[in-house]
């Protein structure tokens, strides 16, 4: 093995440096991250569930609108997608993890839940005035690069219905140094990366004008390949958010940081959740719009 590639990936990269790979598409990793999604006492690639049954209360109350059209993004095994659909309203999710949507149809055919679920990447979306809420839940919208971000928010405003709801989540930029993680290093005989031995670098790397910490993990096996997955996340304040979503023809933009209980960094008064309202009158919809 060249450990001379390596050490040059443990060094400070440019801003959005790329990796060597993406974890969604891999086989044995997504089959991990549904089973991390479906553990209901833990806050990693899904909120538990007390967390998840509080946040989609949150969440109706907040729009207080029966028999809504909603559109989850990332909606992963259909966690939120499953509890939307009891409460009346009509749900379509979307995720690029194909494992999670094969998952989510089967559970939901088992269950004769009408839910629609796409397996798609939600910055390809092309819908037009079809939803009354928009929902993108676990701070998705911060692992997008900035111009992922425009795409992303206009693809949602273009969705929504005039007078529609966006609501997502961020991590608030609040003691963002605190959220730095030392250099480690792990040996596995099988887990999350690899279902063989392999060791596993893990390093972050904060770029404070940008309020942008790099999440690092270099997995090397008994190859000589190493594989590097790299996760540019980004912190806010609520004006970071009203500067983004008012020029996309979004109002009544708020934030609000008591949606989530206390329990750690990642959870309570650092978690920011946005709402805002497409501009336009608000189409209060017909019984046979939710059919």
């Amino acid at each position: 093995m060249d450990f001379t590639d390596i050490i040059e990936f443990t060094k400070k990269p440019q801003l959005y440096a790329e990796g060597n790979t993406v974890m969604w598409t891999d086989a044995h990793i997504s089959k991990q991250l549904l089973n991390i999604h479906l553990n209901q006492d833990i806050d990693l690639a899904s909120r538990r569930r007390s967390s998840i049954e509080s946040t989609v209360g949150w969440i109706l109350n907040s729009v207080n609108m029966e028999k809504m059209n909603i559109l989850d993004l990332g909606c992963g095994p259909g966690l939120y997608c499953e509890i939307m659909t009891k409460r009346g309203h009509k749900v379509t999710g979307v995720d690029f993890s194909k494992n999670s949507i094969e998952y989510a149809r089967k559970e939901a055919m088992k269950k004769g839940m009408g839910i629609e679920y796409v397996n798609q990447n939600y910055l390809e979306l092309n819908e037009e005035n079809k939803y009354d809420l928009v929902m993108m839940v676990f701070t998705d919208l911060g692992v997008l690069k900035p111009h992922e971000r425009e795409i992303l928010i206009r693809n949602v405003h273009r969705g929504l219905k005039p007078g529609g709801t966006f609501i997502f989540d961020v991590l608030s930029d609040r003691n963002l140094d605190t959220k730095v993680s030392e250099r480690t290093w792990e040996m596995e005989e099988s887990g999350f990366w690899k279902d063989s031995p392999c060791m596993i670098l893990s390093d972050s790397f904060l770029y404070l004008d940008e309020k942008v910490i790099l999440y690092q993990h270099i997995v090397m096996d008994e190859s000589d390949n190493f594989d590097v997955y790299r996760f540019w996340t980004h912190f806010f304040e609520s004006d970071d958010l009203r500067k983004m979503l008012e020029p996309e023809g979004f109002e009544n933009i708020e934030c609000f940081d008591d949606v989530l209980p206390e329990i750690d960094m990642w959870n309570g008064e650092n978690v920011l959740f946005c709402r805002a309202r497409k501009v336009g009158i608000a189409y209060r919809g017909t019984e046979e719009d939710s059919r």
